[in-house]
Parts: C-alpha cells; sequence; structure tokens
C-alpha cells in the first residue's frame, strides 16, 4: 500500500430485482421508496443551505472546554488531537490549525470554506463539526471521535477486503456522495485515508479540504494521483462525475488492496488513468468487474452516475442485488467487520506521533484575517 500525496489544498429506498446490469426489472419496487429519499435529501438541503448562509451558526465553546489527550494525525497546518468534553464527557477529535501557517501557505479563503461546509453538514455517514472555535494562534475544529481508526490501516492490516466487505462500505459511500451531489458540493479526495471507521464497523467520511459547493463545472487540479479522474488530469473541466470515477477506483482498491492505476512517477499515472487500461485482480466476481467497467469510463457518456439513470444506475446495478439501501441508511446492517474498541476513547487503531505543546502568542495573530471565523 502507498501512502498517497495529495495535489492541492486543502427511510429511503430498497434493493430492487435485476435483469441486467443497468436497469431494475421492476421499477415499481423502487420509485416510492426513491421518491420517499428524495423528500429526505430535499430536506437535508434545505438545512445545509440556512447553516450555509449563516456560515455554519454560532460555537459557544472555546478550548478550555475540552481536555487534550493524544495526537491521532499530523497534516499541513497542525494536527489532530484526542479531547474530552469537560461538561459532558464526550470524546471529540480536535483538528488545532496554525494561523501562521495558514497565512505562508495563503490558505485564508480555502480554511474559512472547510469551516463553513463541516458545520453546515449533516448525515449518518459524514463527519460534521460541532464546535469550533479560536485563539490568538489556532483555529480549532472539533468533531465527534471515530474511535475505530481509517479505513486505510485496516485495510493495510487485511491487504484487501473481501467482496462483501467492500460491498457494505460502496453502499454507504455511495449513499454520501448522493447527499453532497445533492448539496451541490463536490468532495474530490476519496481514498481509504479519509474513511473513518466507528465500533459499530459503519463509515464516516472525512476531510473536507477540497470539496467544494459547484453547480456547474470546475477546472481547479487538486486531489491524490491514483485517485485522479481522466477530466481533471485533462484540464477538461468537471463537475460531480469525477467523484464517481475516484469511487470506482476506491471500490477496486478496497477489493484488491492496491489500486487500478499505478506507478512510483506520478506522471505514470496520468498516463494510465488517461489511457482507461487496467486490469482486474484475479479473485474478483463478474459483477465486481461490470460494475467497475461502468465506473472507471474514461468516456463521460457511459460513465455511471453520469447516465440519463444517474445515481439509479449504481444503486440498481447486480453487485448491489443484496443490499437493502433502507437498513444501510439506518444503521440496521449488521456490520461485516468491527474494529476492536475497547472504549469510547480508546486511541489503539490510530498511529503514534510525536506530542508538540501548543504555544499560544500574548496577542492575537492575523485578528482582521480570521475575524469572520
Amino acid at each position: 500500500m502507498k501512502n498517497y500525496n495529495k495535489i492541492g489544498f486543502s427511510e429511503p429506498f430498497k434493493a430492487a430485482s435485476h435483469v441486467s446490469s443497468t436497469r431494475a426489472a421492476d421499477q415499481s419496487q423502487t420509485k416510492p421508496t426513491s421518491v420517499e429519499y428524495q423528500q429526505i435529501l430535499d430536506k437535508l438541503k434545505a438545512e445545509f443551505d440556512e447553516k450555509w448562509r449563516n456560515k455554519g451558526g454560532p460555537s459557544t465553546s472555546d478550548v478550555n472546554d475540552f481536555e487534550r489527550f493524544r495526537t491521532l494525525g499530523t497534516g499541513s497546518f497542525g494536527r489532530v488531537v484526542l479531547t474530552k468534553h469537560k461538561s459532558t464527557g464526550r470524546f471529540y477529535a480536535m483538528k488545532i490549525l496554525e494561523k501562521n501557517r495558514i497565512m505562508k501557505l495563503k490558505q485564508l479563503e480555502h480554511t474559512l470554506y472547510e469551516k463553513n461546509i463541516l458545520m453546515s453538514l449533516n448525515f449518518p455517514f459524514v463527519v460534521c463539526m460541532e464546535f469550533c472555535f479560536k485563539d490568538n494562534s489556532y483555529l480549532y475544529f472539533v468533531m465527534p471521535f471515530v474511535n475505530g481508526g481509517e479505513m486505510f490501516t485496516h485495510l493495510r492490516r487485511k491487504h484487501k477486503f473481501e467482496e462483501n466487505l467492500s460491498r457494505f462500505y460502496a453502499a454507504q459511500v455511495v449513499l454520501s456522495l448522493e447527499y453532497l451531489h445533492h448539496l451541490d458540493l463536490i468532495y474530490r479526495d476519496l481514498k481509504p485515508e479519509n474513511i473513518l471507521i466507528d465500533c459499530e464497523g459503519y463509515l464516516k467520511i472525512t476531510d473536507f479540504g477540497f470539496c467544494k459547493l459547484v453547480k456547474g463545472r470546475t477546472w481547479t487540479l487538486c486531489g491524490t494521483p491514483e485517485y485522479l479522474a481522466p477530466e481533471i488530469i485533462l484540464s477538461k473541466g468537471y463537475g460531480k462525475t469525477a467523484d464517481w470515477w475516484s469511487f470506482g477506483v476506491l471500490v477496486y482498491e478496497m477489493s484488491a488492496g492496491y489500486p487500478p492505476f499505478y506507478a512510483q512517477d506520478p506522471m505514470k499515472i496520468y498516463e494510465k488513468i488517461v489511457s482507461g487500461k487496467y486490469r482486474f485482480a484475479p479473485h474478483f466476481s463478474t459483477e465486481l468487474k461490470d460494475f467497475l467497467r461502468n465506473m472507471l469510463q474514461v468516456d463521460l457518456s457511459r460513465r455511471y452516475g453520469n447516465l440519463r439513470g444517474g445515481i439509479h444506475d449504481i444503486r440498481s446495478h447486480r453487485w448491489f442485488k443484496d443490499i437493502n439501501w433502507l437498513n444501510i441508511y439506518n444503521r440496521k446492517v449488521e456490520a461485516p467487520f468491527k474494529p476492536i474498541c475497547k472504549n469510547p476513547g480508546d486511541t489503539s487503531n490510530f498511529d503514534v506521533y510525536d506530542e508538540e505543546p501548543l504555544r499560544v502568542a500574548s496577542r492575537d495573530m492575523f485578528a482582521k484575517e480570521f475575524e469572520e471565523f
């Protein structure tokens, strides 16, 4: 497994019977529940739009309300630390960002944008931010702690996931991307490192640093080389369907243990992606191969998620024939795998990092620039 490098900065429905890889045999089985789920999505969009207009809404906590423990991860602007709310006893992952680094890398607007997105989201399989605040030197994003660790960690340990586990995870990602796209958000950074697994075995997509509100096309080159869609590499302008390409790459990597397009040189990776040529792992089922052929389509007019049937082409594919989407959404399906979590604050599923103390300046750094935070 390769640890990827980023580019850029940072009551629904039921499964239906199938007669082919592209259409459900009885559309009447999915229509009522699809209408119901559409109403749910519309309600969630209205909620998102209101929060977005209000820039995520107020947050009344500050850093002194939390007890800090150990580092869970590090990044370009700071680190993520396990914390516990002193009054409620609940554990949180606190993302601590240095104002100075943000300004040096000219990422002020980008950081404020990510904050507004995180404060506005609300979906079962997406990490949402509960608190945010600042002091003289740092910004703080506080999100519920997902103690099962990264999908990347478990994929590395298992080498590959059994197909039923890949399908279970894929179903949750499908619902998450459908939600984000309904909000006119492109995620743009789907990969195992950005997916957390909770103690019940369900997923939470995290890290919305590349997420963007787009109603048409955008041209920004960002993401992770192995997961970039061909249209991004070719600078043609792209939309939400780029996420469905990345989803195909994710399904392949979960099932094989390695991505479909890989090389030491990023330029070689891009050449392979644009060519659309890859090999299936020998253990892939016929249904999985057919599904991936429809997801990893260089030709946008043939890629699932971008066709006339939209998301329904994906949900009704025969690889998902045993998925009860209603039960997945409501977390009623027993997960095929559950991480070992000894307690709500257990960090054994995370790597160990060197600790650094917070050094808060005596004066408010960049007070004017971060006034809107």
